[in-house]
């Protein structure tokens, strides 16, 4: 049974994890990665782990999917172990069950974005995220609820209703990734597609206990189709070990022509975990990034532990002021041009049919002008000169993932940060920058508040650099370790 007590480490006081021991009986309760070796060896059928999917998703109350395709799944497993049977390596996946975040397409399943205006869409092909999964051997079992059109940073939509956090059943497990986080973490799923525009990998990834790999911009292609728009949203996964994230590169990254922003393939993303140098390297901590208000239980948190991973990676910690440029209504603005393509062609007649954020972004699109389009691009040559200026100081940014711990299932956003009074968008604040600068930003799990919430770690490194967070978080894994699913999640 779970645990919480004070961490592993001598003079540690914050609240930390106790592994739990229920993927010692049920594989398919590990991370994703031995799940997929173990049917590859022959050792678990992938008729098993999907068996064990679909019974755990009728079961929960979670409300985490959209849609499910239970005899489509088993089709799929069927068919990887025969393939297994005859001798043949179906993929880093083989026969594990996924779930596709409703955001994104899977050929001949729905994608509705969370809205209602878009219930009777149909996707006709796979994306090119969710091609590269199925070719690795993953079975597609349904899709992951979302924010609506993956606006804000909770998962309740008039379409789908309330996500809830498997942590605690009260509480979000954020958005807008928040159905592949609550999917994960409370054991519907080893893995999941997830997508970051403004936080939407990380902070599901905090609020649920797991790990969230923002990656640089262009690492896993956004086709067919791609957009140019804001620059910002990537794709990815929420992941339950550091692993799962790595092998999850290997698989989805690389060039693809039809994402004009794709960066080149790179192997050996989890082969090469933990075999970089990264001792002495200089690392700065700033909890609130200089722009945002933290809860004071979560800066605490943090603050430990990160003094838990510059330890246990022998960082030099440097003493800098880190004063990111605040960019939450800049990211809202450079949002607003995309959603408005999305429902241009139903507004205002389907204004009833939104959430109460995106009618109110729709309502306020007639006053965008192009002066906005302007600042925009001004504001975003200033984010990365501030950001090279940092990372010319520092080769490592630790702070929260998010100023607070998981609220509301039901909304709305906080307007109280303990006993200060917030902007909508600092919510963000920690998260945003990274989007709008193309930078890779990982959260890694760091304790546990009073309330038994988990709290995510964020770290930042240059653009590029996603292999160097990736061991970041894997030394974080080893020095504290953390359960593969929530502990007493409804399963």
């Amino acid at each position: 049974m779970f645990e919480r007590k004070a961490g592993a480490l001598a003079g540690l006081a914050a609240p930390t994890y106790t592994p739990n021991q229920r993927c010692l009986l049920k594989p398919w309760l590990d991370d994703a990665s031995p799940l997929a070796d173990a049917i590859r060896r022959g050792e678990i059928r992938s008729a098993e782990a999907v068996e064990a999917s679909l019974e755990a998703i009728a079961n929960s109350k979670l409300n985490a999917l959209t849609f499910l395709d239970a005899e489509g799944a088993r089709r799929q497993a069927e068919q990887i172990d025969a393939r297994i049977a005859r001798g043949e390596d179906a993929g880093l996946l083989s026969g594990v069950p996924i779930l596709v975040k409703d955001v994104e397409d899977a050929a001949g399943w729905p994608t509705t974005h969370g809205s209602l205006v878009f219930k009777e869409n149909i996707a006709a092909e796979n994306s090119t995220h969710v091609a590269r999964l199925r070719a690795a051997g993953a079975v597609l079992v349904g899709k992951a609820a979302t924010s609506e059109f993956g606006f804000v940073a909770y998962t309740s939509t008039k379409l789908h209703g309330v996500t809830r956090n498997p942590w605690n059943l009260e509480r979000t497990p954020a958005g807008s990734s928040g159905g592949s986080a609550a999917a994960v973490a409370g054991g519907l799923v080893p893995a999941a597609t997830a997508g970051d525009g403004g936080g939407s990998i990380r902070i599901p990834a905090s609020y649920c206990g797991l790990v969230g790999m923002k990656g640089s911009f262009g690492r896993i292609p956004r086709g067919p189709r791609a957009a140019f728009g804001q620059l910002a949203a990537v794709k990815g996964t929420v992941a339950r070990s550091v692993r799962d994230a790595a092998r999850w590169y290997d698989i989805t990254s690389g060039y693809d022509p039809r994402d004009a922003f794709s960066l080149p393939r790179q192997d050996g993303w989890e082969a090469g975990l933990g075999s970089r140098d990264i001792k002495g390297l200089r690392v700065a901590v700033a909890v609130d990034l200089g722009n945002a208000v933290v809860h004071p239980e979560v800066r605490q948190i943090v603050s430990e532990a990160a003094d838990v991973l510059v330890d246990a990676a022998g960082l030099n910690r440097v003493d800098i002021e880190v004063s990111v440029p605040e960019s939450g209504i800049t990211w809202a603005s450079a949002g607003l041009p995309s959603l408005v393509a999305d429902l241009q062609d139903y507004w205002p007649d389907c204004e009833q049919d939104l959430t109460f954020e995106i009618a109110f972004a729709m309502r306020a699109a007639p006053t965008y002008r192009a002066k906005h389009g302007a600042r925009l691009e001004k504001f975003r040559v200033e984010m990365n000169e501030a950001m090279a200026d940092l990372f010319e100081q520092t080769d490592i940014v630790l702070c929260a993932t998010s100023p607070m711990e998981p609220f509301n299932a039901e909304g709305p956003m906080p307007n109280m940060v303990g006993e200060v009074r917030v902007s909508p968008y600092n919510a963000g604040a920690l998260t945003i920058p990274a989007n709008l600068s193309g930078y890779p930003a990982i959260s890694i799990p760091a304790g546990l508040s009073a309330s038994g919430l988990p709290i995510g770690l964020q770290a930042y490194a240059r653009r590029h650099e996603d292999a160097l967070l990736l061991d970041l978080a894997l030394i974080m894994e080893q020095a504290r370790p953390w359960p593969k699913v929530a502990p007493n999640a409804p399963i």
